[in-house]
């Protein structure tokens, strides 16, 4: 699922280069750290959040069909 977060976000940054995606798995919630290099933050998260939100969308559905609840958090 990392992979998956790594290529969305790597094609909507100016530098894809420094992005990067971990993952921490718990019994139930698997929690994304997505961090992205000074200055694209604001293109990951998008107007009025909608690309976070998509993006935390499909997460949720495919964190689903695994039987986990997936957060994702985006740092810079």
């Amino acid at each position: 699922m990392t992979d998956f977060v790594e290529f969305i976000v790597k094609h909507l940054v100016d530098d894809p280069d420094s992005v990067s995606v971990s993952e921490i798995e718990g019994e139930r919630t698997v929690v994304y750290e997505l961090r992205v290099g000074e200055g694209d933050l604001g293109k990951v998260i998008g107007r009025r959040g909608q690309t976070a939100h998509a993006v935390r969308t499909l997460l949720n559905a495919a964190s689903a069909k695994a039987g986990k609840r997936a957060v994702l958090e985006i740092l810079e």
